[in-house]
């Protein structure tokens, strides 16, 4: 793997993405320190003819719009520019567009029903809606985990069952060993959007499906297949998927509660009326933001050591440590992942431990295991 070139486009990936949050987070700075956002919320209530509710949803119609007009120009070098210039994309510029605006449109309706949510609490009881609200989104986020792989992914991917029964098989088994019962396996096409491979083990409960991409299997023997597959149940059998709902609902908490106190430090001044007052919306995404923002080495720490446990899972269940090493490389070569960050980038940037730590480990695991 050309190790020169992969840091190179990893490096355009991370400065493309904290210049497309700097946009998104000056555009809400914007707003507020301008009075924009109140000449949008009074603007979204004469739309809305007065009503409470309507004035909500028309003034985060208005906020989303803005909003893609700050970011697309980041989304589009990043989604286009960047993976061809990489030779990674096979897709369309037609494809992406037609992605982007789907993607927008959930975006949307997720983004309005919890505005709706966020300030029938906040109009409601004043004093809890942080902590209530946080609960409201919790919940929807579990919801979503169970119903993406049934209503979410599809509407984005083909999925069709795995034509090869002998691999499929041998999946499931794995699955039933790590005491995960799932639905099938299915083969994930991607090869029309990109080179890179993937695989997953996505759902809870009844919902619980194994995701192979159509790069991954053209690209991977079986027992590279396997031992990959072991380590996404690795997060199964340790629980980590509830442990990050567990995570999100700490951030959740923590983020509302700061909220609350600046919506209670601004309520009344520069033109803004009480707590539930819409125009304070961009000070609310501020608020969470910094929050999640803050706390992102945190969560990137435990993450990786979540991903480093689950590699020695693989490593434990297969007895496979040559299919392991081969896999990470080939997993590698094909996505463009980038050896050896430095170690700053590591802490700040990475959910996963690099990729050459994971094979050392991996042959480590190997020399004790002989």
């Amino acid at each position: 793997m050309n190790e020169d070139k992969s840091a190179r486009y990893h490096r355009l990936r991370r400065r493309v993405s904290v210049a497309s949050t700097g946009a998104a987070a000056l555009l809400l700075a914007v707003l507020i320190l301008t009075g924009g956002s109140i000449a949008l919320r009074d603007t979204a209530a004469r739309l809305g003819g007065g009503s409470f509710p309507l004035t909500i949803v028309v003034y985060v119609l208005l906020l989303a719009l803005l909003s893609e007009l700050a970011q697309l120009p980041f989304a589009f070098y990043q989604g286009v520019t960047l993976e061809r210039r990489y030779g990674l994309s096979t897709q369309t510029t037609g494809r992406w567009w037609v992605d982007r605006l789907k993607a927008d449109g959930l975006g949307l309706l997720f983004a309005v029903a919890g505005a709706v949510i966020l300030y029938a609490w906040l109009r409601w009881t004043p004093g809890l809606w942080w902590l209530l609200a946080a609960i409201c989104f919790w919940l929807m986020l579990v919801l979503m985990a169970q119903l993406a792989p049934v209503l979410l992914l599809p509407l984005f991917y083909t999925f069709k069952p795995l034509d090869r029964p002998a691999l499929a098989a041998r999946l499931v088994a794995l699955a039933e060993r790590a005491g995960a019962r799932v639905l099938g396996v299915f083969e994930w096409q991607l090869s029309d959007r990109t080179r890179k491979a993937n695989a997953a083990l996505t759902g809870v409960g009844r919902t619980r499906r194994i995701l192979l991409s159509d790069t991954l299997l053209a690209e991977h023997s079986d027992d590279e297949i396997e031992v990959i597959l072991a380590h996404e149940l690795a997060h199964h059998v340790h629980h980590d998927i509830w442990k990050g709902m567990a995570l999100e609902g700490v951030l959740l908490v923590a983020g509302f509660s700061l909220a609350d106190r600046v919506l209670s430090a601004a309520a009344g001044q520069s033109g803004f009326g009480a707590k539930d007052d819409v125009a304070m919306l961009p000070l609310l995404l501020l608020a969470g933001g910094a929050v999640s923002l803050g706390l992102l080495p945190v969560v990137n720490a435990l993450s990786r050591a979540h991903e480093r446990r689950a590699d020695r899972y693989a490593l434990e269940m297969t007895k496979n440590s040559a299919a392991f090493v081969t896999a990470m490389k080939r997993l590698g070569a094909q996505n463009l992942a980038e050896e050896r960050p430095s170690r700053l980038v590591e802490l700040l940037f990475y959910s996963h431990p690099p990729m050459a730590t994971r094979v050392e480990a991996a042959q480590a695991w190997a020399g004790n295991h002989p």
